[in-house]
């Protein structure tokens, strides 16, 4: 049998190639938009992909299952379980076959076979995975969004991010009873889940790529509680705030993600073109936040191209609108790569990026750069009380405390909260460290706010330079 795990570190997203190295045969489990990945391990492994599944609709990410069906001419095997009203749009396509609980897919020598646990989504299934040319008992579970390291799926994204009323609590009874069926298996078992470390679709996923129903019986939260109530009371809590994107990437993967071949790099623009690209779409600044707060490009957002950058993305652009970036030095690698990570979260509306040269001569022509303030702790503490100041922390976060008298607004909600905010405010804007609300800033420039400041080091500053603190 070949493995291969593939991991995103933006999405904190994994997926996996299984093949039959005697058939020549592979599979694809959960795979994502960019698929050129899989196609070349294949093709060096000499595996033909002639399957293509994965374990629920996902909300984080825009599924590649029908791209690389399309590139392959794989077979689609999709959740054919849940209720009616959350299944699949393209089910009936040609090519696509639906599983039940406990439906197998052969690939050579290796079974397949899929699982319900529902409860992160009620569609969702696992994937257990048996090498038949060495055993006849499963080597491992593919487990998607059910079960993590350290941690199990929050059943709660159809609720906030796609808006369904009232299932958060009935998709943790049902985690729960999956779980019942988790805890049977055995221990040597291996665990292959779908996220890591910062992925959005729980509240503590562990760093490690696997791990296994031993150890996580043993170590992982969910399976220290002793009722369904105690269970369902502590995986609801704490949970964080769903980029804005999720409920959109929902209905995008429900009804099947357009394929998009191969895709060409943005056309790279002259400063000039600066003005009507601010009139007629939105531009993004990837700059990190310390080098746009000294100088930019009013109207621009800044979004930094780090680790982050497509939850934010995902958090603060529109889809209905063509976009433009600024990119320091804007290579053709560089250029791929923000392409890819914007359509990774189903951006395609990239209409032209600008390059350092482009702004300046933005700067040459009479262009005036904008600059944000970094307020000190102590110039906080010693300045008007009459200044407006925003937290953009998660909710989960102020279980930590707050400053007394902050508008709690978390950064995914700023922009559709933009009225609440008075818009003669002397506004100072702070998070944990000091990164979100920098992006937050921008937000707020662009909406027309002209007194706006970040609070440098953010509440853990404030904290540290003993400021007192809300509960």
């Amino acid at each position: 049998m070949f493995f291969q795990r593939f991991y995103d570190d933006r999405l904190a997203q994994a997926s996996y190639l299984i093949g039959c190295q005697a058939t020549g045969t592979a599979i694809v489990i959960d795979p994502a938009r960019e698929i050129s990945g899989y196609l070349t391990a294949a093709a060096a492994e000499g595996l033909a992909i002639e399957a293509v599944t994965e374990t629920h609709i996902h909300a984080d990410f825009v599924s590649g299952l029908r791209e690389l069906a399309a590139a392959t001419g794989a077979r689609m095997y999709l959740s054919g379980c849940g209720p009616a009203e959350w299944q699949y749009g393209f089910r009936s396509d040609p090519g696509v076959t639906l599983l039940q609980d406990r439906g197998t897919i052969s690939i050579g020598n290796i079974a397949i076979t899929a699982v319900h646990t529902p409860g992160h989504t009620p569609e969702h299934l696992s994937f257990l995975v048996t090498d038949g040319a060495a055993t006849d008992q499963p080597i491992g579970i593919v487990t998607g969004d059910f079960v993590f390291v350290g941690d199990v799926g929050r059943p709660d994204l159809l609720e906030k991010a796609a808006n369904l009323a009232n299932t958060a609590e009935a998709g943790a009874r049902q985690l729960w009873q999956s779980l019942g069926w988790f805890k049977g298996l055995p221990d040597h078992l291996q665990v292959w889940p779908g996220h890591g470390a910062g992925s959005a679709c729980g509240k503590g996923l562990g760093a490690m790529p696997q791990s296994t129903v031993g150890y996580e019986r043993r170590v992982n939260w969910a399976f220290g509680a002793a009722t369904e109530a105690e269970f369902v009371r502590q995986v609801l809590a704490g949970q964080p705030e769903p980029p804005r994107y999720f409920g959109r990437m929902k209905q995008v993967n429900r009804d099947g993600p357009p394929v998009r071949g191969s895709v060409p790099l943005p056309a790279r623009l002259a400063g000039a073109a600066l003005v009507d690209a601010l009139r007629t779409g939105v531009v993004v600044d990837v700059r990190p936040t310390s080098e746009f707060a000294v100088s930019h490009v009013p109207g621009t957002l800044n979004i930094p191209m780090g680790k982050n950058f497509p939850t934010y993305a995902g958090s603060l652009l529109p889809y209905d609108r063509d976009l433009y970036f600024v990119l320091p030095d804007p290579t053709p690698a560089a250029m791929t790569a923000l392409v890819r990570s914007l359509a990774s979260i189903g951006f395609d509306r990239v209409a032209g990026v600008f390059g350092s040269e482009g702004y300046q001569a933005w700067q040459a022509s009479g262009g005036q750069p904008g600059s944000t303030p970094q307020l000190s702790v102590a110039e906080l503490r010693a300045g008007s009380k009459d200044r407006y100041l925003i937290d953009v922390r998660d909710t989960s976060e102020l279980e930590g405390g707050r400053i007394a008298g902050a508008n709690h607004i978390p950064l995914p909600d700023l922009i559709e909260r933009l009225a609440e905010i008075p818009p003669s405010a002397d506004i100072v804007v702070h998070c944990q460290g000091g990164g979100r609300s920098a992006i937050a800033t921008s937000v707020l420039k662009r909406a027309g706010h002209l007194k706006v400041a970040n609070l440098s080091g953010g509440f853990g500053a404030w904290v540290a330079a003993g400021g007192p603190v809300e509960r």
